[in-house]
């Protein structure tokens, strides 16, 4: 595995491959309990940052508009 400093560099799908495979080792329950709560913590981050790049995305497809009644909503942004 890779450091946490790494993890801001991992792509939304490398991320959440690698949180996949603490999820399989910790669900195994053969690491140490050291190991585990190094995992735990790593499968965290990962998940903070899956989360951070799906709103980031969610954002970029999302605007916000009033409509007649001054209320917002969320449109989808037209792609060209």
């Amino acid at each position: 595995m890779t450091d946490n400093k790494s993890i801001e560099t991992l792509t939304f799908e490398d991320a959440l491959k690698e949180l996949e495979t603490i999820v399989r080792k910790l669900e195994g329950g053969s690491a140490s309990l050291d190991e585990s709560i190094a995992d735990y913590e790593r499968g965290t981050a990962l998940r903070k940052h899956c989360e951070k790049k799906l709103n980031e995305a969610q954002s970029k497809i999302e605007k916000v508009m009033l409509n007649k009644e001054g209320h917002a909503t969320l449109e989808p942004t037209k792609v060209d």
